[in-house]
């Protein structure tokens, strides 16, 4: 007589073990250590710039060009994109690599956006070019 007639003669006994070997899983599930949950999204950098009365192709060849070339290639950077408006804004988002110490990714950034600054225009210099960590304030 094998395993499987012991339990196919006894349909009540094979449920309880059934039942039993499900109730030590879900004990044992929620004993398991969980230390923290991975960080899924990746540390970014955003830079902004104002350049009043100047349209997106002006903003794109006299602000964003300038500071994306400067910005490129920062010390764990991924990819960066740059989206400037007809209405003379500027918003240059940097992103980083998971795991990134994001103020020091601010500082390396804002160091790069200073390099870059006496090739800016007049107007975005003295508006000034903000450097903002994408952090979430939970």
């Amino acid at each position: 007589m094998g395993i499987g007639h012991f339990f196919v003669d006894r349909p009540i006994f094979a449920s309880v073990v059934s039942i039993v070997l499900m109730i030590v899983g879900g004990v044992a599930l929620l004993g398991l250590p969980i230390a923290q949950y991975p960080e899924i999204a990746p540390p970014t950098i955003s830079v902004t710039a104002q350049y009043p009365g100047a349209n997106a192709e002006t903003i794109a060849e006299t602000v964003a060009a300038p500071l994306e070339q400067q910005i490129n290639g920062v010390e764990g950077m991924i990819y960066m994109n740059s989206l400037a408006t007809g209405d003379g804004q500027l918003q240059l988002t940097v992103t980083f690599q998971p795991g990134t110490d994001q103020d020091i990714a601010q500082v390396q950034v804002q160091n790069r956006v200073s390099q870059a600054d006496p090739r800016l225009p007049e107007a975005v210099r003295r508006n000034g070019v903000q450097v903002t960590s994408g952090r979430r304030t939970s």
